[in-house]
């Protein structure tokens, strides 16, 4: 028996948990839809981000995407820009608290995960704050935050206590969601029917040759309903910087890199680094790895042997959160490589547009969101 045979074989076993698992999930989503259970409606706009899937589909460049376009740190036209005052929520994933926190001057990435501390440390003006309860988190930091006027909700998609005003969808074009089983014998995690409750939907790490025939072949397969857009997005790999110094570099530049990473799907990014010709040493850890002081020496002697002229040590930005608590790397250099999303077919003002054309629509009567010219963009 091959080894395809034998992993086709411990697929087929693992279907019957699959059945069960998507019963599990039916009956939660039941509750919701017979209003056994109630969900929670935020008095001001809400923006959720998720998949329908685990692993990564490309959810924290998209709020970071989000918190460009929102802070007015990315173009508008005609010169607007969006006078609004978000925050974000997330769960704080393998974090060493509990309960609800708001990020502050002395948080680390233990205190509240990897990926809000990365937001935290790029969007130093933006509230961050994480609660494993999405709606009681909510509730909190308004009551501390007054003035928030727009909450961004990281991978909620599948939490059905909280009704979001607008619901972004997205899904790995190497695994589209229409394709996939439930947990185990897949990796959806959530109803493939559910899809239904997006308002956008975002094809992400797509092909960057991505044609207009594979393009509507995919929105077919997906079948938008009428009030839904489909959008496709490659990712874009920006300039290493240092993440003690935030010194730039070209990796142009590097012969050789020991790369850590500690994400759902480090492939993508190891193609990446072939393009330069780099030595790479890699060290490859499950998603979201807290690493020990016997990761940090393992690291640090791959570094330190051989010749040290044009060797980096290079990590992605939500891994660089928890390395800075090891003071032993801060006296080598430690290079962080950030990602984010480009809209292919030109539709990122489309995109853009439709987020703000929510905004418009959802505003509270009485808030305070400067939106003055959003009407002619």
């Amino acid at each position: 028996m091959s080894f395809s045979d034998i992993i086709k074989q411990k697929h087929i076993l693992l279907v019957p948990f699959s059945w069960l698992y998507k019963a599990g999930v039916f009956f939660y989503h039941s509750l919701y839809d017979l209003k056994i259970l109630k969900s929670y409606k935020p008095e001001v706009p809400t923006i959720c981000i998720g998949n329908l899937s685990v692993g990564g589909t490309g959810k924290s460049p998209m709020v970071e995407y989000l918190l460009r376009l929102l802070t007015g740190s990315v173009p508008l036209s005609k010169g607007e820009r969006l006078g609004v005052r978000p925050a974000v929520i997330s769960r704080g994933y393998k974090r060493k608290t509990q309960g609800f926190l708001l990020a502050g001057e002395s948080t680390v990435a233990s205190d509240i995960g990897d990926e809000p501390m990365q937001f935290h440390k790029k969007f130093p003006g933006v509230a961050v704050a994480v609660g494993e309860e999405r709606a009681p988190a909510i509730k909190q930091l308004l009551k501390q935050k007054p003035e928030i006027n727009v909450i961004i909700l990281d991978d909620a998609y599948q939490h059905r206590a909280v009704t979001a005003g607008f619901n972004i969808l997205l899904t790995d074009y190497n695994n589209i969601f229409t394709g996939d089983g439930y947990l185990p014998a897949g990796t959806l995690r959530d109803l493939k029917s559910n899809y239904k409750h997006a308002d956008l939907i975002v094809v992400t790490k797509c092909d960057e040759q991505l044609g207009n025939a594979d393009r509507q072949r995919l929105i077919n397969n997906i079948r938008p309903l009428s009030h839904q857009q489909v959008f496709f997005t490659v990712t874009d790999y920006g300039n290493i910087y240092n993440i003690f110094n935030y010194e730039h570099r070209a990796l142009k530049d590097v012969k050789e890199v020991v790369l850590i990473t500690g994400i759902a799907n480090p492939g993508p990014l190891v193609d990446y680094l072939k393009r330069f010709n780099l030595q790479v040493n890699h060290f490859s850890y499950p998603d979201h790895y807290n690493f020990s002081e016997n990761d940090i020496g393992d690291i640090l002697g791959t570094y330190q042997f051989g010749d040290m002229g044009n060797k980096i040590i290079l990590t992605t930005e939500k891994d660089a959160v928890r390395l800075m608590e090891w003071k032993r790397l801060h006296e080598v250099p430690v290079f962080a490589l950030p990602v984010q999303h480009r809209f292919l077919f030109g539709e990122g003002e489309a995109f853009d547009n439709c987020v703000k054309n929510y905004l418009l629509q959802d505003k509270p009567e009485g808030q305070n969101i400067d939106l003055k010219g959003l009407q002619d963009a």
